[in-house]
């Protein structure tokens, strides 16, 4: 079983998306279930909402699942576990204050060490711990052995008892650690494969020191992907770049495409699953590129059914489907063909330096029948008004897409010639 973590105190970021669409693509090739996890056990960071915006947004992806799984519905189980550690005396109660730990973290600093917790806690005997009365936390001891984790991505690696330290499994209100509840629920639901953040390592490590712990004998295939270097600071959230107008299949595209060896530029999540191959990925740091992303969405704004992107831009019309394509020669999201369109359904006052002209042209097409050719409109036009070459060709651009440049007014006017009431206003 695979599984897809995210936490509701944040956006969905581009790590993020990327993680959750390889997640998908391997369970599909391997035809194992894949679950949603919502890392919501620390309910003071939660925002209230996102857990929701979350489901949404993977459903936009249509990245199916069997279930969708809450962390705090297992904060029993993992309060459970923790006294059969401590029971077991594999884990212990703290009572060293924030001062006392920064102290310690402060000197380690000073040294050039890292910091470790010095178990003072860790030997204290039953009677003092009943004589405490203070808040504590709980730690896990610090395994006796190295704890070796093998990454089939990244190769094997070793952390001593030192590096994987005595770490904190319960706050002091008896939450869950990030670390320690991710381990447990792995083991819950006996997910066989994880996919992180190579920076995410050592906390991989950690979790298997927990569950090794608690006797669960199950490995886990890691895999931990390089990090995505992104110098634009806004398009790390895939909510904004929905709402900056980039499809849901161009960004899948560009993230399984990043810094992968591909059969072709331009796919569907569809495509991928029969060729993917986790293998083929770099392990080196990949640069999200902003223009690049730009011209896979133009692609797919290209390649989409007429109708389709018309109701993607609040019509139901093939010819604005068609019309909205034409735009991609100046734009390459459904921000900027609506832009366009806008622009010719918005009112317009009169063309600058034509102000006479314009009116004629008003009156005119307010009293012409329908045309459907583009030259017959013209010369229509020319025979009612007596304007011909600039005096009509610029006035009659401007009323009918309120800019002075752009597509040919004579690819534009077979796909508005039905709205030219709407248009002329």
């Amino acid at each position: 079983m695979l599984r897809i973590a995210l936490s509701p105190t944040k956006d969905i970021d581009l790590e993020d998306l990327r993680i959750a669409l390889l997640n998908y693509i391997i369970s599909k090739k391997t035809d194992e279930e894949l679950v949603i996890r919502i890392d919501d056990a620390n309910k003071d960071k939660n925002i209230e909402g996102k857990d929701k915006e979350i489901l949404e947004l993977l459903n936009l992806f249509s990245i199916e699942h069997s279930r969708v799984i809450y962390q705090s519905e297992n904060i029993k189980y993992h309060q459970k576990l923790a006294m059969q550690l401590m029971t077991q005396k594999k884990a212990f109660s703290c009572f060293c204050s924030d001062t006392k730990l920064n102290e310690l973290k402060e000197s380690a600093k000073k040294e050039g060490k890292n910091y470790n917790y010095d178990d003072f806690c860790a030997n204290l005997s039953d009677e003092i711990i009943l004589e405490v009365n203070a808040a504590f936390t709980v730690r896990i001891k610090r395994p006796i052995d190295n704890i070796k984790l093998i990454d089939s991505f990244n190769g094997e690696f070793d952390y001593t008892p030192n590096d994987i330290d005595s770490f904190i499994i319960l706050n002091h209100d008896k939450t869950p650690t990030t670390e320690y509840a991710c381990a447990v629920d792995d083991m819950i639901y006996d997910i066989t494969m994880v996919i992180n953040k190579k920076e995410h390592i050592l906390s991989a490590s950690r979790q298997i020191h927990i569950r090794n712990s608690l006797g669960y004998k199950k490995d886990i295939n890691y895999i931990h992907l390089p990090s995505i270097l992104n110098e634009k600071e806004n398009s790390n959230s895939i909510k904004w770049l929905i709402e900056e107008g980039f499809l849901p299949v161009a960004i899948a595209n560009y993230l399984v495409f990043l810094g992968n060896e591909t059969p072709k530029e331009i796919f569907t999540l569809e495509e991928a699953i029969q060729w993917f191959d986790i293998k083929n990925i770099s392990n080196k740091k990949v640069i999200f590129d902003f223009e690049k992303l730009k011209t896979i969405n133009k692609k797919h704004l290209e390649l989409i059914d007429d109708l389709r992107l018309s109701k993607l831009l609040g019509f139901a019309d093939t010819d604005i489907g068609k019309l909205g394509k034409l735009f991609l020669s100046e734009t390459s999201t459904l921000n900027g063909i609506k832009e366009k369109l806008n622009l010719i359904f918005s009112k317009k006052n009169l063309c600058k330096d034509f102000e006479d002209e314009s009116k004629q042209i008003i009156k005119c097409l307010k009293e012409a029948p329908h045309i459907d050719d583009f030259n017959n409109f013209k010369n229509y036009i020319t025979q009612n008004t007596g304007l011909k070459d600039d005096s009509l060709l610029m006035p009659l651009r401007y009323l009918l897409t309120k800019e002075e440049n752009g597509v040919n007014l004579s690819d534009i006017y077979p796909y508005i010639k039905n709205y030219l009431g709407e248009i002329i206003k």
